[in-house]
């Protein structure tokens, strides 16, 4: 694996490893969602539509960013790969309501989603590959850690 240094100073891997997150030695997966965390609280002051606007694009270029971090890298979903963890974190967080218990929520039901992967997400992650398949099951973990939340939120309107 090439250095710290080398790897950060390319603009596309800088992203994709989740401006240099997901290169810690410990849980990557876990540690790029915590770097997602104050992304989102910037994202969450946006209007609806600006949100969504941002999440699409930032789906989109995470497809390319994670193509181009495997073929780097030479595994498809390197560890170290994270920009698919910021993207699920945040769909995971559409509509959630504000408050640091709700992010805490989000965080703890999509990392549980992103690491257990029920189906379809294993499914997906298993025969779904390049950045398409990198992205995809992020964004159904997010997808389900989003239902999740919402049905929470729903059930305890007073939380």
């Amino acid at each position: 694996m090439p250095s710290f240094a080398t790897l950060i100073a390319n603009p596309r891997l800088f992203l994709a490893l989740g401006f240099g997150s997901g290169l810690s030695p410990k849980a990557p997966g876990t540690v790029g969602t915590l770097m997602a965390v104050p992304l989102f609280l910037l994202l969450q002051q946006l209007p609806l539509g600006a949100y969504l606007a941002a999440l699409l694009l930032a789906t989109v270029v995470g497809i390319y960013l994670c193509d181009y971090a495997g073929k780097y890298l030479g595994v498809s979903d390197h560890g170290a790969i994270v920009w698919d963890e910021f993207v699920g974190f945040w769909i995971a967080m559409l509509f959630a309501p504000h408050g640091l218990m709700w992010v805490f929520y989000g965080f703890v039901l999509f990392r549980l989603f992103d690491i257990w992967k029920p189906w379809p997400i294993g499914w997906v992650d298993k025969k779904v590959k390049g950045g398409f398949g990198v992205m995809l099951d992020d964004v159904l973990a997010g997808l389900m850690a989003l239902l999740v939340l919402q049905l929470t939120a729903i059930c305890l309107p007073w939380a």
